[in-house]
């Protein structure tokens, strides 16, 4: 690999992780007002929709900027997050997430992927 791979978060795929988030936030609130004897369960949608919308707006700048880049060797991360190609062990995709396991047993996410099954498919051509 001669060039390095930039893996960018994806606005869509974070606007929909973020909508299945509220809406089981919307549901659990629900649920627990229903179970204690709450007569007004309906607010509960309301409230676990603005909580995730507050969370999904102030997070936005931090999460769609959080790009990772691989290059021949190492996979690098926002922040401190390094890891050298050659320690990946397990690579595996939950939802818009890919999550990198390495040897030692450190856990890493790249999250909001457009295409999770393509940048797992990229990073094991590197690894490789």
């Amino acid at each position: 690999m001669a060039n390095s791979v930039i893996f960018a978060p994806d606005k869509g795929s974070y606007i929909r992780t973020n909508a299945w988030l509220a809406a089981v936030a919307m549901a659990g609130a629900m649920l627990v007002l229903w179970l204690f004897g709450n007569p007004y369960i309906w607010t509960g949608a309301p409230a676990g929709l603005v909580a995730i919308g507050i969370r999904a707006w102030y997070l936005a700048s931090e999460e769609l900027v959080a790009n990772w880049e691989m290059s021949d060797t190492t996979l690098t991360g926002p922040g401190p997050r390094k890891v050298s190609l050659n320690q990946i062990e397990k690579i595996n995709t939950m939802g818009s997430f890919v999550q990198i396991v390495t040897k030692s047993g450190d856990k890493h996410l790249i999250k909001y992927q457009a295409d999770p099954a393509a940048t797992k498919a990229a990073i094991e051509r590197g690894v490789r």
